[in-house]
């Protein structure tokens, strides 16, 4: 992945773009190889004939080096986006390193998701134009380039120590060409960005390097005049290689903004945390009927699904969708993770808004009318909604946060929202666990498990030594677990409404490490917690979810929940051996470390030093 905050762009080991949205994330995209062909855009350049390939990112960046060794020799192609331009470009360097190396360079531009074939003139000047539509994107190189069936390529030979440029920049048709770019200034510019914002990351013991990569790639990921951080860079990338469960993630979801303000938080990122949580309270702004479970970029409300007909899919994983219907449906654990984002914000260290302080209120007693409502869950399902475990504990949660005088001031209100907690907690202990007491269940009714309880003791619903919570994820392990990672649920089980099956969820399974932190079990925790890190690619980037059989990477890729979830898992496993090996702290120093990470649950063990304090 390469990035400039506003969009990015996925670069494959054979030097291709095969997936580019401008000038958004959620913009149709002008590359589309990813989902179908060449023919339906990229943009490659490569040495002639075989070479062996290394990548790795400049520093702590999002510059990216693929070195390319031939029997001629070698050159490094360096991709990055520059930081704060009016006109997002990428910049591709193609520089020998030794020896002479023959290279081409393939461009096929496809605007509107591989569909619009754009009208290519030489302006003069090194300088191409491809228009289509309110569509351009501008060409500078010294490259003599030429078109060919209807793309452009270039042959060039590259010695050590030369450096061949090819600047690509978007802008609207109607705009005058963009004015060249100063490659030296944006590439020193960008760096010294990405140096500066990734020294701020806390030393969090033996995975400081990956959960660094993981916050670079969440910062690429958030759209930078807005604070939105979209789930993923991606649409359709499937969750089974030939099936139908494909969706469009380039969205941002409200259920993703606590997980997101710890993450940024206890990593040391405060302005990061503030920035996501102003977007979370433009974005719900209005009536609390009105409360979607995600929304775009900048707040936008309407995103219609639909599917291209002319993309096959990857790897012929069809349909291909762009928007998300999920956007309607009713899941009432966001108002829970709406509330708890308050709650932790203001905890971190946030000043709480105006804008906070006047919604709450309104969004309790929205929730107060409909939380004892079947939904959809947090899992989205497409079939009939159902009383889900999981949402009700997200509804006791935020009423539960709003007895916090940090929330709600008024101590007659707060009285009422502890009842109502107290209510719905024993509800779900008398109708949320199976028949036999033992664990509790995906939903009212179920004998099923789900791996959204694993999050039980995680926000503190009950102490993590508790039999339930053992038992619950006793049972999970035993009935959710592929070679070694966690299902969401059982397919089989077609609650969903969903032909097929799907990867292990990465999310979930660092869920498990947390729970196993909690319940004592360190050495499942880091073995776990070793194996997951082992999915990254080779520069540190993991998808939604993962075929340990096939060793293939699935869903939508980078995967800011997989990251998130990456980054607080290991922050959690760092204090808790801080913990074990600092016998002198003291009772509410142990708690207040666990706490911050894992959202007021109490770790085994520390329960009894919490009372003492």
């Amino acid at each position: 992945m390469i990035g400039d905050c506003r969009s990015g762009a996925l670069v494959s080991r054979n030097g291709s773009i095969d997936w580019l949205c401008l000038p958004r994330f959620d913009s149709a995209a002008c590359f589309a190889a990813l989902l179908g062909t060449p023919e339906h855009g990229r943009w490659q350049i490569k040495p002639r004939g075989r070479a062996s390939v290394t990548r790795q990112y400049a520093d702590d960046s999002l510059i990216l080096q693929t070195d390319f060794k031939t029997s001629a020799g070698t050159v490094r192609v360096t991709d990055f986006m520059p930081i704060a331009q009016h006109d997002s470009s990428v910049i591709r360097l193609v520089t020998g390193l030794s020896g002479r190396v023959a290279m081409e360079m393939d461009l096929v531009i496809r605007f509107d998701y591989g569909l619009s074939v754009p009208w290519v003139s030489n302006t003069g000047k090194n300088t191409f134009t491809a228009i289509a539509g309110p569509d351009m994107l501008t060409l500078r190189s010294k490259v003599e380039v030429r078109g060919e069936g209807m793309r452009s390529v270039a042959a060039f030979t590259v010695a050590k120590g030369e450096t061949v440029s090819f600047v690509l920049t978007n802008s609207r048709s109607y705009h005058p060409v963009p004015k060249p770019v100063n490659i030296a200034k944006v590439m020193a510019a960008t760096a010294k960005f990405w140096r500066g914002w990734s020294k701020r990351c806390h030393d969090v013991g033996p995975a400081t390097a990956l959960v660094r990569r993981s916050l670079i790639t969440l910062k690429g990921l958030t759209y930078l005049p807005t604070g939105g951080i979209v789930a993923a860079l991606t649409t359709s990338l499937p969750e089974e290689l030939g099936g139908a469960r494909n969706w469009d993630y380039r969205y941002c979801w409200v259920r993703d903004a606590t997980f997101t303000l710890l993450a940024f938080m206890n990593a040391g990122y405060l302005e990061e945390a503030e920035a996501w949580r102003d977007w979370l309270m433009r974005a719900i702004a209005g009536s609390p009927e009105q409360l979607q479970i995600m929304y775009g970029i900048a707040g936008e409300r309407r995103l219609d699904e639909w599917q291209i007909p002319w993309l096959p899919g990857y790897q012929k994983s069809a349909p291909v969708r762009i928007g998300n219907a999920a956007a309607t449906q009713t899941q009432l654990d966001v108002y829970g993770e709406l509330m708890d984002a308050l709650v932790q914000g203001r905890r971190g260290g946030m000043k709480s808004s105006e804008r906070a302080i006047a919604s709450r209120g309104l969004f309790l007693r929205r929730l107060e009318k409909i939380w004892m409502e079947a939904d959809e869950g947090i899992w989205e399902i497409r079939g009939k909604p159902q009383h889900f475990v999981h949402s009700k504990v997200m509804s006791w949660l935020a009423f539960h946060r709003a007895t916090d005088p940090v929330v709600v001031e008024n101590e007659k209100s707060r009285q009422h929202f502890s009842r109502l907690a107290d209510k719905i907690h024993a509800e779900i202990c008398k109708h949320g666990v199976d028949p036999t007491g033992k664990f509790f269940v995906q939903h009212y009714g179920s004998t099923e498990v789900d791996a959204s309880l694993l999050l039980l003791a995680i926000v503190g619903f009950l102490p993590p030594d508790d039999a339930r919570i053992r038992g619950t994820v006793e049972e999970i392990e035993r009935r959710l677990m592929m070679d070694g990672l966690v299902l969401r649920y059982r397919t089989d089980s077609k609650v969903d409404g969903l032909a097929g099956t799907e990867g292990a969820f990465l999310a979930c399974s660092f869920w498990l490490v947390d729970n196993f932190v909690l319940l004592g079990r360190m050495d499942d925790a880091q073995k776990l917690f070793g194996k997951l890190s082992g999915f990254v690619n080779d520069v540190g980037l993991i998808s939604e979810e993962y075929n340990p059989k096939t060793g293939q990477m699935l869903g939508n890729f980078p995967q800011a929940f997989s990251h998130v979830a990456l980054v607080n898992s290991a922050i959690g496993l760092y204090r808790a051996t801080q913990i074990a090996e600092k016998p002198r702290l003291s009772a509410a120093e142990r708690v207040r470390m666990q706490k911050t990470v894992y959202r007021h649950a109490v770790p085994h063990g520390v329960a009894e030093a919490e009372a003492d304090a």
